[in-house]
């Protein structure tokens, strides 16, 4: 089922100069497929590694950098000066195999006019990896990656600053999607449309009740054909 905080009548009508711009994880697929879950178990592996600390340790430093820097890597950055590549490659070497293919937002996706860019903290590679095991890497112009974002992660504005000026977007036409509430709220200062994307990951929840969140969803597919059906 589709949640709307707006009726239809106030979704943004769909054209050939719209963006559409989509979070990666918990996003384009269920939270339900627990691949995170790989990511931060081996965040944890690369903190216990990288600092020789015992896995409790390791485990408070992670959760403790990704509250205070917004991700572990950043903290780790600032605080041991790692080396992000060698980060990046180690925590996303993951089985995407527990994600299914998603026919059905591939064709929703086909049936909206407009731009599609991914938009995500993590990396690129580990983007690419996601979207061909969905089968819609094809349906996306560009991914803008944590790299892109000078390593400095949403929700600062910095990277919603760097978006629009590489691909050239205009706000005022783009739609955002995110499972991460509190990551909507500077697209919304900046005169995106914003929708959350239900999760029932506990750390995504902030924000969820903002006003500034223009619709919620708890059905990507079902959301975006309700979108097409505006345009």
């Amino acid at each position: 089922m589709t949640s709307l905080l707006k009726p239809r009548s106030d979704l943004p009508r769909m054209d050939a100069e719209s963006v559409l711009i989509f979070d990666l994880d918990n996003t384009l697929y269920p939270s339900a497929c627990n691949l995170f879950a790989q990511v931060s178990d081996l965040i944890g592996n690369y903190v216990r590694d990288t600092l020789s600390l015992e896995p409790d340790e390791a485990h408070r430093v992670q959760k403790d950098y990704f509250h205070r820097y917004g991700t572990t890597l950043r903290g780790l950055m600032t605080e041991h000066k790692i080396d992000p590549a060698d980060y990046l490659d180690k925590v996303h070497d993951i089985d995407v195999s527990v994600v299914a293919p998603a026919p059905d937002l591939a064709k929703a996706l086909d049936d909206l006019p407009g731009r599609k860019l991914i938009f995500t903290n993590a990396s690129r590679g580990h983007a690419e990896r996601v979207m061909g095991r969905l089968g819609i890497a094809d349906r996306f112009e560009t991914i803008f990656d944590i790299v892109d974002a000078n390593y400095i992660p949403k929700p600062q504005q910095e990277p919603y600053d760097l978006l629009l000026a590489r691909d050239d977007i205009n706000p005022a036409k783009a739609v955002y999607f995110e499972d991460m509430a509190k990551n909507l709220l500077p697209a919304k200062e900046m005169g995106m449309t914003t929708v959350w994307v239900h999760t029932d990951v506990e750390w995504a929840q902030a924000g969820n009740d903002d006003p500034r969140i223009d619709h919620h969803t708890d059905d990507l597919v079902g959301f975006l054909r309700t979108l097409a059906k505006a345009a």
